[in-house]
Parts: structure tokens; C-alpha cells; sequence
């Protein structure tokens, strides 16, 4: 059975990934053709969506992205967080540099606009500015504050220095909390840790029954040039980590597929 469920998944991911190639070849074609830039973030949005639906995601979203231009940052525990987020809000990711070089899928986040920022590469204002610049121009972006990711059972310390870039644009910050469960316990296939790579971790994934995925978008906070970013960093670190034991209690106390309503903080 196991096998079956891999070989249909990996199918329709695949005819996924040919379609979103196809649609991110036409829009450089017409921006080649027009001059003109195409605003990739409402399709981005909906290839996200899609490409979750084929790797099988059961998907439950508790408060709402802010409607305008915000910095979000949120507990990274998978690769797979990327599609789950990016299929709820028109963004853009930072990324790991290594993910630009993996086959097909690095080449289409790249043509969705991520921004990749090579660990200890001495960038980080770099890429500070270039969030800045995104975020001004009305665009959000999603950054995952820990650095790497982790088992998902808690959240690793969060860097404050590129979440100054909420300030230098003016917006505010939305944490957000996304724990995966099978079961009503912590899945323990979803996390991308260590040396781990993508191509063996994809099936290893879908070879199981799908996974539970509830992601909460916490209240947006002002932030402001003045403040302690180590307090700010630390501050959201705690809500987001809060959020990640709420969503596991009451994914242990109730696994039944209705969707249950978590307070928001």
C-alpha cells in the first residue's frame, strides 16, 4: 500500500511540476515580449496550494494573514512548510543558497521570487535591504528567524538582525506557528533536519498516510527602529513557540478531522 500511495503522489507532483514549469516559462516569455515584470505572488500562491494538495497535506489554518504588506516569520521544520505557507498568503521566501541548486524545484523558487541567503556569507544586510525593499514595494516576505530547521517539538532561538527590516520599511511582523501531527502526536517524518536530502526525504514522506499540518497566524506586532531587537526576537520566538504547544495539545486531545478552534494570542 505503501508503495502505491508513493507512486500516485510522486505522479501528480510530477504533472505538477511540468505545469509549473510551463506557467513560469510563459511569464518570462511575456515579460520578454511585454517589458513589463509580472507580478508572480498570486501565481506563486496558487502553485503553492496546488502542490500541497498532490503531496497530500491535510492542511487546517487557524487566524489570518494580514492583508497588507507584513514580515512573517515562523518555526521551520520542513521544506514542505514553504508550500504549506506560500499557498495561504501572496509572498516571498528567504531561503537557504542550497535549495537554488536543487533540481526543478530550486529554478521555480527562484522564478517565485525567493531571496537566498548563503549561511555565514557575511550578507546579512545585504539581504536586509533587499526584504526592505520587497516589503516597501507591498510585498510580503516570509523569513524563518531560527536559521535552520528543527524536529518541530521546539522552536530553536530566533536572529534578530533581519527582522529589522519590518522597521526600515515601515510594516508590521506576523508570527506564525506550524506543527505537524499524525495521529494527534508529533510526526516525526515531516522534519528536514541534518544532513538530510530532499530527494530521499520526498518519499520517505509520501510513502506514509498523509500528515496533518496546522499552521496559526498570530496577531501582527508593531515594531519600531528604537527597540532591542534581541527582546523583539526573543518575544516573537516565545509566541511562536507557545503556538506550537497549543497546537499539539489540542491536536492530542481531539484528532477527529473537524477543525478545532485554537486561541489566538
Amino acid at each position: 500500500m505503501g508503495n502505491l500511495r508513493l507512486g500516485l503522489r510522486l505522479a501528480l507532483f510530477s504533472g505538477f511540476l511540468v505545469i509549473t514549469g510551463l506557467i513560469a516559462t510563459a511569464c518570462l516569455a511575456l515579460e520578454l515580449i511585454t517589458r513589463q515584470s509580472i507580478n508572480r505572488a498570486p501565481i506563486a500562491r496558487f502553485c503553492f496550494d496546488y502542490a500541497g494538495r498532490c503531496l497530500g497535506f491535510r492542511t487546517r489554518f487557524e487566524g489570518q494573514p494580514a492583508s497588507g504588506p507584513v514580515l512573517f516569520v515562523s518555526n521551520h521544520v520542513s521544506w514542505s512548510d514553504i508550500p504549506v505557507l506560500g499557498g495561504r498568503a501572496p509572498l516571498r521566501f528567504l531561503s537557504k543558497a542550497e535549495v537554488a541548486r536543487w533540481p526543478v524545484i530550486g529554478w521555480l523558487a527562484r522564478q517565485a521570487g525567493t531571496l537566498f541567503i548563503t549561511r555565514g556569507g557575511g550578507r546579512a544586510g545585504e539581504i536586509r535591504a533587499e526584504i526592505a525593499s520587497a516589503l516597501t514595494a507591498g510585498q510580503s516576505v516570509l523569513v524563518f528567524p531560527e536559521g535552520t530547521t528543527s524536529s518541530g517539538l521546539t522552536v530553536l532561538p530566533f536572529h534578530g538582525r533581519l527582522l529589522q527590516a519590518a522597521a526600515d520599511a515601515g510594516v508590521a511582523i506576523q508570527p506564525i506557528s506550524i506543527a505537524y501531527t499524525r495521529n494527534g502526536q508529533p510526526d516525526h517524518l515531516a522534519p528536514f533536519t541534518g544532513d538530510d536530502e530532499f530527494q530521499q526525504h520526498l518519499p520517505r514522506m509520501l510513502r506514509h498516510p498523509a500528515v496533518d499540518v496546522t499552521v496559526l497566524f498570530h496577531s501582527p506586532q508593531k515594531v519600531s527602529a528604537d527597540q532591542s531587537w534581541h527582546d523583539v526576537a526573543e518575544g516573537l520566538r516565545e509566541t511562536v513557540a507557545t503556538g506550537v504547544q497549543r497546537i499539539y495539545q489540542v491536536r492530542r486531545l481531539n484528532t477527529a478531522d473537524a477543525p478545532e478552534q485554537l486561541p489566538l494570542r
